[in-house]
């Protein structure tokens, strides 16, 4: 049986099982479904398109469902068994009810059945996403990504131009390049997300002098998308607008110190343990080797990114410049993710990071850390590689007689000398951590040396976090519960495992612990990790003296509120000195740190403390910014590091 009479059998099947068919006509420029469309015919160009509902279907199908037929209506049609003229498009009103179907005749209907049945099996998946639209009087397929018609991107000249198939055959050129493809997978992408694209967050500027202002406005002209690069300037060049005002030679200086000496981006190329391939983005910002060789971490984060490398070295710099030791600032890391991953998979990882890092680093040059995401097992790892490319035993990880993957004195210094910077900045106060509640963000290796060293000065504190929430012990965390974190952490475990042995505690999802009651704050896990509404929390739940032991936690909303409410805020630069001071012991030949006792590891750390803080409060002090004002330990750290920088610029000449 032919399929003519297939057709005419369907036709009055569906006669006798409906009375009352709908027949929609699509209107030019309106998107439609090629899935199934018009058969390879000369005349497309002047045919109007009609949907004809299928007859194997028992429900009207919608005229964009993508198994409606799309035929040229330009022969006559017969509807009822009555021949008709073609109708032009007006008198086929969407929506309109008709008797029977179109019949089409024999032999013409025949030869474009046939084709209809061949492009559908063709171009399906090719021609999904177009639509049919008139230009130039002429109707033409085009586009729906960039919109533009099949003949805007045929490579052949020659062929017929009005001939449908030539469209079609320079649409499916089109919509196979990588660069079509690439397009309309983020354009169905952005259908599919539930919640409209993430809007980029506006930089948010200061009042400052003209002269600080100028500066600032440079950095915003050359690099107008680093967020968080412009955030920590702009910290900064608010503090240094005395010195800028008192010595006009400095502005130079300044200028030249906010461009970073060195940046290195590069591909990071590594096999899963599935054997498929991925790719990361690898960064180290060497930011300034006036004052010595660099030192900074690495981070290993889906955040990182050129913008936080560098607001990261720029950070170490100050932070190197404002301690006794010489030592310049570097930073660095890469997207990658270790959660989740096996220890080969990291190993893989970190030796395809230092295949290229390896040729920038030295003992002379730049000074890996740990930071976040990087912790013995991959400094280990990334040492390994280190000297197996570049044949040294010591090179720049580490000093002669301390293990590649750093002591474990050296977090250990950090958290506590946020503990000791705390106690010196309450003894000022005429008060002590004794009996203070302190609320603790993160629980990563600083966070947990915090909680570690409140402890022995009688602290309260309440509580710790992770990614997913915080966890609160209003009875405050003791050694033993202390302990279980610690063993909750080294497995790898969720907080919501502390409620097993402690029902009483309570872990809040999706949340950050400021809300909470407090004296004391110590946020230790990220950067802006306090914003405009987390600040107003934080001075509503009582605190007075913030800790900052994450690098810039504060947004510059949050700094503004702070310091509005009075709240004293101690800077990273400064209250990291004792990290910074046990890396520079690290370094020195003649020492062994083995060797120290608690007590001289920990009055050389409250030593470093010490002499930080005063140093910081007599270049306040020198520029005007008077011990009373809550701003002063910040402007003062901001200082003291600057010009020990530009001193040494100035003596090294233009370089």
């Amino acid at each position: 049986m032919d399929e003519i009479s297939l057709l005419r059998q369907a036709q009055r099947q569906h006669q006798h099982q409906h009375q009352h068919h709908h027949l929609m006509v699509r209107g030019m420029g309106e998107e439609i479904d090629l899935e199934i469309g018009p058969g390879d015919d000369p005349s497309f160009s002047g045919a109007d398109l009609v949907a004809v509902t299928s007859g194997h279907h028992d429900t009207v199908v919608p005229a964009d469902d993508h198994k409606s037929l799309l035929i040229p209506c330009s022969q006559p049609c017969a509807v009822d068994g009555h021949v008709q003229p073609p109708a032009p498009q007006p008198q086929l009103a969407q929506g309109e009810e008709h008797d029977g179907m179109l019949q089409l005749p024999s032999a013409h209907t025949k030869k474009k059945k046939k084709v209809v049945k061949k492009w559908r099996e063709e171009w399906a998946d090719t021609y999904k996403w177009a639509y049919v639209a008139v230009h130039d009087n002429t109707t033409r397929i085009f586009c729906s990504v960039c919109k533009e018609y099949g003949r805007k991107h045929r490579r052949n000249p020659y062929g017929n131009e009005g001939s449908r198939n030539m469209q079609m055959s320079a649409l499916e050129e089109h919509n196979n390049s990588l660069l079509h493809k690439e397009a309309l997978r983020l354009q169905m992408a952005s259908k599919e997300k539930l919640q409209p694209p993430e809007i980029e967050r506006p930089v948010y500027v200061k009042a400052l002098s003209k002269t600080a202002a100028s500066i600032l406005e440079s950095v915003l002209r050359r690099d107008p998308h680093e967020a968080e690069f412009i955030q920590s300037i702009q910290e900064v060049v608010h503090s240094l607008e005395p010195v800028l005002v008192k010595n006009t030679q400095y502005v130079q200086i300044l200028e030249r110190l906010l461009e970073p000496e060195r940046c290195f981006i590069f591909r990071v190329p590594w096999i899963d343990d599935r054997g498929e391939a991925h790719v990361n983005r690898g960064f180290r910002v060497q930011f300034s080797q006036a004052l010595g060789p660099c030192r900074g971490g690495l981070r290993f984060h889906p955040s990182m990114s050129l913008s936080v490398a560098k607001f990261l070295a720029f950070e170490h710099t100050l932070k190197n410049a404002l301690s006794l030791y010489k030592l310049g600032g570097a930073a660095g890391g890469s997207d990658f993710d270790p959660k989740g991953k096996s220890d080969n998979e990291i190993m893989r990882f970190c030796q395809s990071f230092m295949d290229e890092l390896y040729r920038y680093l030295g003992p002379d040059q730049d000074f890996p850390a740990e930071d976040i995401g990087v912790g013995p097992r991959e400094m280990g790892y990334l040492f390994g590689q280190y000297r197996r490319l570049s044949g040294h035993f010591q090179g720049n990880f580490t000093g002669p007689k301390i293990f590649w993957s750093g002591s474990s004195f050296r977090t250990e210094a950090t958290g506590y000398g946020l503990v000791f910077f705390s106690r010196l900045l309450l003894a000022e106060m005429n008060k002590e951590l004794k009996g203070l509640r302190c609320v603790i963000s993160g629980s990563g290796k600083i966070a947990m040396h915090v909680l570690e060293k409140l402890l022995p000065c009688g602290a309260v504190p309440v509580t710790v976090s992770d990614s997913k929430g915080y966890l609160l012990d209003e009875d405050g965390f003791d050694y033993m519960k202390y302990s279980l974190l610690r063993d909750i952490k080294a497995q790898q475990k969720s907080l919501k495992e502390y409620l097993k042995s402690y029902p009483h505690a309570k872990y809040i999802d999706d949340a950050k612990p400021w809300s909470e009651q407090c004296d004391v704050a110590f946020p230790c896990a990220s950067h802006n990790e306090i914003d405009q509404g987390e600040a107003v929390a934080i001075i509503n739940s009582g605190c007075r003296v913030l800790i900052e032991c994450s690098n810039m936690p504060c947004t510059v909303e949050a700094v503004d509120i702070l310091r509005k409410a009075k709240v004293l805020v101690a800077p990273a630069k400064a209250t990291a000195a004792g990290g910074v001071a046990l890396g520079e012991l690290e370094l020195n030949p003649e020492f062994n740190l083995m060797q120290l006792s608690v007590e001289d590891f920990e009055n050389k750390i409250q030593d470093a403390i010490k002499q930080t803080y005063e140093r910081s409060i007599k270049a306040a002090q020198d520029y005007g910014i008077m011990k009373e004002n809550h701003e002063s330990l910040v402007h003062g750290a901001n200082i003291c590091a600057f010009l020990n920088i530009a001193q040494a610029m100035t003596d090294q000449g233009c370089v």
